[in-house]
């Protein structure tokens, strides 16, 4: 995007235009996707016949630094395949308290693994080693619950797209090697963070035993997760991932989607990151109290709505109202999400929206 948005009035009540950013989930497959899915060899991946499949496995495994993977069908099996993975029943999984496996997989690690949970605050979900360190239980012999798994999510979604520094996870991964817990990191929107930092994806995979990562947001395909770990964990998630009824066939047709999409969208993240960068310069500018562009790192943008007298829930409905899509995450914030559908016609279109509504409750400061 260019380095300037620029705002015309009629764009906020122009009735043909709508800014879907209510996710990057909403992305829809490129020509080029099609091509590569309609041509794609397949096989019965249960018995582990589906060449296409293997391959973006293997691919994701190098990229990461691990030794296998497992294509899973969505990016919530492929972290409670892993929970289970580190965790038994009435044993414990800690994370932070905003953390999606918490707060978005209707409590799954519970329902189907008979796991506990426990959470920390964070503020816009960093990593705090130190409070981490201290919520854990390596051992809780016969009287407390003992901790068997620590989650981390890069980039963090509720907390706004948020990036975990790298040396705060390699130290949380030395603190809790030495004591025999696990570290799962919840990368579904790992590659944003990789793009944003450029950090080797395999210097963020050396900080977990497993990593999930998503093929159905910034990236653009339409489904699919990959689970990377040891190849003796990756063979008990199979079994698992079979028993959680997500067993597929003839799926390289979806796996070659996600291969392209490595291949050809990868490096694009940065356009969204960008407008959504420009977003929060232009809201941050006029309005301080709704964010803080130096906490924008990625392509999520979390507003305080309530901080100028409008609650999450009533904010996003007025903005639907005019052609803007965003998600309410709570009473008091909205979520807007930029990805490769989401140009620089809809960005100017949803700035001017916003700048308005914003207004009609703020501090009467000229927009």
């Amino acid at each position: 995007m260019s380095a300037e948005v620029t705002v015309h009035p009629q764009a906020a009540t122009g009735p043909a235009l709508v800014a879907d950013l209510r996710s990057d989930t909403l992305t829809r497959p490129s020509a080029g996707m099609r091509e590569a899915m309609v041509d794609a060899p397949v096989g019965d991946d249960v018995y582990g016949e589906d060449p296409t499949v293997a391959l973006l496995e293997q691919r994701v495994a190098s990229l990461l630094g691990h030794e296998a993977a497992l294509f899973m069908p969505t990016g919530s099996m492929a972290n409670q395949v892993a929970l289970r993975l580190h965790a038994g029943p009435g044993q414990e999984v800690i994370s932070d308290h905003l953390a999606h496996v918490l707060r978005a997989e209707l409590g799954a690690a519970a329902a189907y693994s008979g796991i506990t949970t426990r959470s920390w605050v964070a503020h816009r979900g960093l990593l705090d080693v130190d409070t981490a360190l201290a919520v854990m239980v390596a051992d809780g012999g016969p009287y407390q619950v003992g901790t068997a798994c620590v989650v981390v999510e890069n980039t963090h979604n509720f907390g706004g797209g948020t990036v975990q520094p790298l040396a705060a996870m390699r130290r949380l991964r030395e603190q809790t090697r030495q004591v025999g817990v696990g570290v799962h990191l919840d990368g579904a929107r790992l590659w944003n963070a990789h793009v944003a930092t450029g950090v080797p994806l395999a210097d963020y995979g050396a900080c977990a035993d497993t990593v999930s990562v998503c093929l159905s947001k910034g990236l653009g395909a339409p489904v699919g997760s990959v689970l990377v770990a040891s190849q003796e964990r990756v063979e008990q998630a199979r079994v698992l991932r079979k028993r959680m009824g997500g067993g597929m066939r003839q799926v390289g047709i979806l796996a070659a989607a996600g291969a392209w999409a490595i291949e050809h969208q990868l490096g694009r993240l940065a356009d969204d990151h960008a407008r959504t960068s420009t977003v929060a310069g232009i809201l941050g500018g006029a309005y301080p109290e709704v964010v803080d562009p130096a906490a924008v790192e990625t392509n999520i943008l979390v507003l305080d709505t309530a901080a100028v007298g409008w609650s999450g829930p009533d904010l996003v409905a007025a903005a639907a109202g005019r052609g803007v899509l965003g998600y309410p995450t709570d009473t008091r914030h909205a979520r807007f999400v930029w990805h490769l559908d989401a140009d620089d016609a809809m960005t100017e279109h949803a700035v001017a929206v916003l700048l308005d509504l914003l207004g009609q409750r703020g501090t009467g400061r000229s927009t």
